[in-house]
């Protein structure tokens, strides 16, 4: 195939990657503007000195973050609902997707599973039923409050038992003649052509689980059980950190509400700024999800 090299095609490219390149500097700027501020004193961030480069570099902000007991322990019970509950999630993502792909002759009572998930799709019971759920079954302040109730998400579900239908029927038509059962079919053919949308779903998971915080608000009684985020918005937007005046008078002179929220946004979001390059390499094959049938 001849490229083609005509001057309207060059144009084309070369608009093309300018404005692809100021969408990502417009998206890469307030991380970097967080990052640099975090970075800066207390009367440079204050005075709105700082843009890309930090001013009058310290790092009183991240000292503050690593003895804050509180940053800390709102980490660990984050990095916990993100290793118990994506897991949770992904196994019965695919052991729900499985069976509901396959014929209605094939899997008995498919139709009425596939309606009892659907009608959680577009209903909900609301925010006081939902409390009164998790209450009475006594998960309030407790780490199964944050994952039990978003366990299942059906939407990922749809997608994935769509993906699994566009898979070819002769592979594991082939693996029951051979002996294999459903669990062994599932593992070993299916799951292995599945990683770009395994990896999808699984971003989509760490980042949902990661960046939630509404739910550690209203089930988590005491603050010392927040998860991260609910920690940052109490902290940010409430201004509830009452141990910045117990920091010592050396720290205090180069710190300030702005650079510790700065350096405490920074943290909360590198997780997933980690992550995401690993995954994004099947991102764009899995986000179609099964949308192109053959």
């Amino acid at each position: 195939m001849v490229e083609n090299t005509t001057i309207p095609r060059k144009l084309f490219l070369y608009f093309n990657y300018t404005w692809l390149t100021l969408i990502a500097f417009i998206c890469l700027f307030p991380i970097i503007n967080v990052l640099a501020i975090s970075f800066s004193s207390a009367n440079a961030a204050s005075s709105g000195l700082v843009t890309f480069w930090p001013v009058e570099f310290t790092t009183s902000a991240y000292e503050y973050v690593t003895r804050n007991d509180a940053f800390i322990t709102s980490l660990i019970v984050s990095v916990k609902r993100v290793l118990l509950g994506v897991s949770l999630q992904m196994l019965l993502i695919v052991l729900l997707a499985y069976p509901l792909s396959k014929e209605t002759g094939s899997f008995r009572f498919r139709t009425i599973y596939v309606w009892f998930f659907y009608i959680t799709i577009l209903f909900g019971g609301g925010l006081i039923p939902t409390y009164m759920t998790i209450q009475k079954t006594g998960l309030i302040d407790t780490l199964g409050a944050l994952i039990i109730p978003g366990a299942v998400p059906v939407f990922s579900v749809v997608l994935l038992l769509n993906f699994f239908r566009g898979l070819p029927k002769e592979l594991e038509e082939a693996a029951f003649m051979d002996g294999a059962g459903h669990l062994t079919t599932l593992f070993k053919i299916f799951i292995p052509l599945s990683k770009p949308a395994l990896a999808t779903l699984l971003l989509f998971a760490i980042v949902g689980h990661w960046n939630a915080w509404f739910d550690g608000l209203i089930y988590m009684n005491q603050a010392k059980n927040y998860p991260l985020q609910s920690y940052l918005q109490s902290v940010v937007i409430m201004g509830n950190d009452t141990a910045l005046s117990e920091v010592d008078d050396e720290i205090f002179t180069t710190l300030s509400d702005r650079t510790l929220n700065a350096a405490q946004i920074f943290l909360g979001a590198l997780p997933i700024l980690l992550v995401y390059p690993f995954l994004q390499k099947y991102f764009m094959e899995g986000i179609v999800l099964g949308s192109v049938k053959g």
